[in-house]
């Protein structure tokens, strides 16, 4: 059994242990954080036995499932799948860890019913990343929603059902029309090779010889699948819905780990499977690129809710994502490739400090804070540093990235990239915003109603009652702490990523730059 396997496996394991202690909150907690951080570690002997500039596709697994249509539970990793899977190994443990200070359960709802879920989506999302069979691909796409369906729709806010709902029949049907593509591609093997197959490589060796016409309507269907899950505009009306209901923990793995799934897609399965269809409708996709950059920004700047504004943030990333994977350019897919660990990253540290403001204020407006900075200057501090990463300042992880697909982009479509870097201005204007209105001025707004004699004195109203408003604690910091070194690390010394994901991207980039 290979590291990935284990990858796998351990988390679902571990899903049926905090299943079991349902009745007991705390040791449901520590169980679930005792095997997220061995998921972590594993990732260690994971990473070191890749080899960059080996085989396209390593570490592989695979047995018969469906022998009559040639299905396989197939598993292998390329250097962007590998990426993917550690950062969501980071992200389990720190949203594990700073559970009870970011999020409230409804009442009723166990820490261990939660939790188990939890471990169950971080097994699948793994296991997507790590498919190597078209149709167990599609399999885990669907099955994917089963657990965040319920993570949002059992422990969620008061429209939690609604946006439940919404983010199901959104991605569900994205999977419908995928699966219509991928029998075609499979159809297309069974013609060429006398057999059916849903074997990855051997679909791209297939499908990237079939005639313009049959690629486009082949890519159409894996497409609108992955510009769902993304989300690209138009296809993302249910992220903010998604993102604004869900607890922080879990609006952390949506918007920082499942949405990468369309992005990832979009560079492991559209542009090497159909490289003419690709080349000929990129003008389509970076015009929605750009137009999700622009808008998103847009209407982030006008949200009342920080977790609806850090919705809006990431539709924004999400076009600058697409506009460096279209471009089909090194330097521009490259930048898009590390883009997605680093929006993880930077996302995910914002919005978890968006929970804790939230948590210790009892509310999610912007309007009901002011001078925060004075009575929380840590908070603060871990605030501006993921607002910084979250513009790409220089000296933070996502610059590289950012400036990659800028760079890259420019070369091949400057207007595009010209358009794009009027979503940077306007990125530092409303993450600024939010900053000053939380944390600077005087101290005010409705979550924050009385002042005492020095920092963390700060009262805020809690279901009639009024509780001291403290800065972060010893544990707060140091579950935040990793985030914090790899912002700042990757901001200075980027290459172990970038020299694990470029031969991927190269390999991906290749059957376009021949045609």
């Amino acid at each position: 059994m290979s590291w990935l396997v284990a990858l796998i496996l351990l988390p679902l394991a571990g899903a049926l242990a905090v299943a079991g202690l349902r009745s007991n909150d705390r040791a449901a907690t520590l169980t679930a954080l005792g095997v997220s951080v061995a998921e972590l570690l594993l990732v260690v002997p994971t990473w070191l036995a890749y080899d960059p500039g080996g085989e396209r596709i390593q570490q592989v697994t695979s047995f018969d499932w469906i022998p009559a249509l040639g299905v396989h539970v197939s598993f292998g990793i390329d250097g962007i799948a590998l990426v993917m899977i550690a950062v969501i190994a980071l992200l389990v443990p720190v949203v594990i860890g700073l559970l009870n200070s970011t999020d409230r359960l409804p009442e009723g709802r166990t820490a261990g019913g939660f939790l188990s879920l939890i471990l169950v989506q971080q097994a699948l999302t793994v296991a997507v990343f790590a498919a190597t069979d078209v149709f167990l691909f599609y399999v885990l796409f669907e099955v994917m929603l089963v657990p965040m369906y319920f993570l949002i729709g059992f422990y969620g806010g008061p429209r939690r059902q609604y946006a439940a709902v919404k983010f199901f029949l959104y991605s569900f049907l994205g999977g419908l029309i995928m699966l219509a593509s991928a029998i075609g591609a499979y159809s297309l093997a069974s013609e060429e090779l006398g057999s059916g197959t849903f074997d990855w490589a051997t679909l791209v060796s297939v499908v990237s010889e079939a005639p313009l016409d049959t690629q486009i309507w082949l890519f159409l269907g894996f497409f609108l699948a992955f510009a769902i899950k993304a989300p690209l505009v138009p296809f993302h009306t249910w992220l903010p819905d998604a993102a604004g209901q869900a607890p922080i923990a879990v609006t952390v793995l949506l918007v920082g780990v499942l949405d990468k799934v369309g992005t990832f897609g979009f560079l492991r399965y559209s542009v090497p499977m159909f490289p003419d269809a690709s080349a000929q409708l990129a003008p389509l996709v970076l015009v929605l690129a750009v137009l999700g950059v622009i808008y998103g920004s847009i209407l982030a700047a006008g949200q009342q809710d920080m977790k609806r504004f850090v919705a809006y943030v990431s539709i924004a990333h999400f076009g600058f994502i697409a506009l460096g994977i279209f471009a089909f350019t090194p330097q521009a897919t490259v930048g898009a490739a590390t883009y997605m660990l680093n929006h993880s990253l930077a996302t995910g540290m914002l919005i978890l400090v968006v929970g804790l403001v939230a948590a210790r204020g009892g509310s999610t407006r912007i309007s009901d804070y002011g001078g925060m900075f004075k009575v929380t200057p840590i908070l603060g501090g871990m605030l501006l540093l993921a607002g910084m990463s979250t513009i790409s300042l220089p000296g933070t992880n996502s610059f590289v990235s950012e400036f990659l697909v800028l760079l890259g982009a420019f070369d091949s479509r400057p207007v595009f990239a010209i358009i794009a870097t009027v979503g940077m201005v306007l990125a530092a204007a409303y993450v600024l915003w939010l900053y000053q209105r939380i944390m600077t001025g005087p101290v005010g707004g409705n979550a924050l109603v009385g002042v005492g004699g020095g920092p963390g004195t700060a009262v805020a109203p809690e279901a009639g009652a009024r509780k001291a408003i403290r800065d972060l604690s010893g544990r707060e910091i140091a579950v935040l702490a990793p985030l914090v070194v790899l912002i700042v690390g990757l901001g200075f010394y980027p290459e172990p990523v970038l020299d694990t994901v470029t031969p991927s991207v190269e390999a991906t980039l290749q059957a376009v730059q021949e045609r």
